[in-house]
């Protein structure tokens, strides 16, 4: 008996479905966000501890986290108060191609993967539609992602993602423990180096929250 991690039902890794210049657009609507909807730090719930993230959202609703209240979906970026930039068309649109779901997505989390971030495994849990896929777009620098399966530990198997790839967990994907080992500094110019320092990664993860 094959003792091989076994790809879930739905997991589906599109290498390079976006053009450059698609990728230069995203990230200039990015960058456009900071002006309403700043990265900002989150913490874990009880602890307080920070995430190695920074992050922000599109949409009608946005994900945060902190110690007091926990994970969640709120309406309105949680430190200037404004509500959460429009989700860019193209990203409406790969949703529609893409995530097989009668309803348009709710949020789209903006991560940024310094080169000394990372995400342990988890699964996204915070919403009611589990039915509905996640899709996930990788911009900037390379970066290691490991998916395992629906309980905590067991076997994984690990990817390099590269700046335009794209990721759906739908299915039995969309149960399974999934995180990001670590970032491969230098590895691609996409993030203009006055509004990212660091450099790093850009993740964009759209999620429907609501049942249709």
């Amino acid at each position: 008996m094959s003792d091989r991690f076994a790809m879930p039902a739905g997991f589906r890794l599109l290498p390079g479905r976006l053009s450059r210049q698609q990728q230069e657009g995203l990230i200039d609507a990015v960058v456009a966000a900071q002006a309403t909807a700043p990265f900002w730090r989150p913490s874990m719930p009880r602890t307080g501890q920070p995430l190695s993230v920074t992050m922000t959202n599109f949409g009608s609703l946005g994900w945060v986290t902190d110690k007091h209240g926990g994970y969640r979906y709120e309406p309105a970026h949680p430190q200037t108060g404004n509500p959460w930039p429009a989700m860019p068309a193209l990203l409406t649109d790969l949703w529609q191609e893409l995530a097989d779901y009668p309803a348009l997505p709710e949020a789209c989390l903006v991560n940024w993967y310094t080169p000394e971030s990372r995400m342990g495994l988890h699964v996204d849990w915070d919403e009611a539609a589990t039915d509905a896929a996640v899709v996930s777009i990788s911009l900037g620098d390379k970066a290691r992602f490991r998916l395992g399966g629906p309980k905590r530990g067991g076997k994984t198997a690990s990817m390099v993602l590269s700046s335009g790839d794209v990721v759906v967990l739908g299915g039995e994907a969309r149960h399974c423990h999934h995180g990001i080992d670590r970032i491969y500094p230098g590895t691609s110019t996409l993030l203009p180096a006055e509004h990212f320092p660091a450099g790093g990664r850009v993740n964009l993860t759209m999620r429907r929250v609501n049942l249709a």
